[in-house]
């Protein structure tokens, strides 16, 4: 597949694959296409969760090797706002509804399995954000849902998706788990 730029992205972590992107889709002009290329495994979900969120179209990944190709064509100016789940928490004032003890609050984890894996908060479940669609009939969407990842971006993602489904009481937690300091379990500890 010939694209009209290529952005080197491996190594990174999220959400700096979607930063560098998103810079470098500003200089491309409409129906132009960007391969990135990406080795985190939760840039497939995110890529494509971003393209949906700001209107660019999401043409696909190949991988190759252990580096993810992503393919995205920019959209044009009337195609293209970048959304926001409106509703957010900070990871203090989660804590505090965490030790609230009340059962119709879900906390959801939509790290990769294996970032879960290794380090969580001992109340939250696991649907990385990948499988999210699939799994959407293990939710309740009457629960109060609030939606960790690592830095605030995928579980925005994750937050459009439940709220575009009839969800109706979802937060994002921001910053998320890369600065949580209230209790985790997991591999690591």
């Amino acid at each position: 597949m010939k694209a009209n730029v290529v952005l080197d992205a491996k190594g990174l972590a999220c959400p700096m694959p979607i930063v560098k992107t998103k810079k470098a889709m500003n200089n491309l002009e409409a129906g132009q296409v960007i391969e990135v290329l990406v080795t985190d495994k939760g840039s497939k979900a995110d890529m494509k969760a971003w393209a949906e969120s700001t209107g660019h179209q999401y043409l696909g990944t190949i991988e190759e090797g252990g580096v993810f190709k992503h393919y995205l064509r920019k959209s044009s100016k009337d195609e293209t706002i970048e959304k926001k789940h409106p509703n957010v928490i900070n990871n203090e004032d989660l804590e505090k509804i965490l030790g609230s003890a009340n059962d119709n609050i879900i906390l959801l984890d939509v790290r990769e399995s294996a970032e879960y894996a290794f380090n969580h908060i001992p109340q939250a479940i696991s649907i990385p954000l990948d499988e999210l669609d699939e799994r959407l009939s293990e939710l309740n969407s009457e629960d109060e849902i609030y939606v960790i990842c690592r830095t605030g971006s995928r579980s925005d993602f994750a937050a459009q998706k439940l709220a575009e489904q009839g969800f109706k009481k979802v937060m994002n937690v921001i910053p998320g788990m890369s600065k949580w300091t209230g209790n985790t379990i997991g591999l690591n500890k």
